[in-house]
């Protein structure tokens, strides 16, 4: 017994706004169908002691720990930069100041 009725994919074309022909109505009632049993069947392959999951394979934390190290001076830096302000890189601005 089908739950998607032609009725049903009208409805949710005009709740969408999407103009649909007769032709799309039927095709789109007969995938919708398909959709709705296929999660029917997977639903229904689950039991109640099965727990939920988002991952198959456990997550664990992937960040590393923030660690101090030595790095570049400032002036180091900005030993290449092709301009420079104020200790800072300078460049060219790429929206306009309105």
């Amino acid at each position: 017994m089908s739950e998607i009725t032609p009725e049903n994919v009208r409805h949710l074309a005009s709740l969408a706004r999407i103009l649909v022909t007769d032709e799309e109505v039927e095709k789109l009632a007969k995938e919708l169908d398909v959709i709705v049993e296929s999660v029917a069947m997977v639903k229904g392959a689950v039991s109640d002691d099965t727990p939920a999951t988002s991952h198959p394979i456990p997550m664990s934390n992937v960040y590393r720990e923030d660690v101090v190290k030595p790095s570049l001076s400032q002036q180091q830096a900005l030993s290449n930069a092709p301009d420079q302000a104020d200790g800072k890189f300078k460049v060219n601005a790429i929206l306009d100041e309105e």
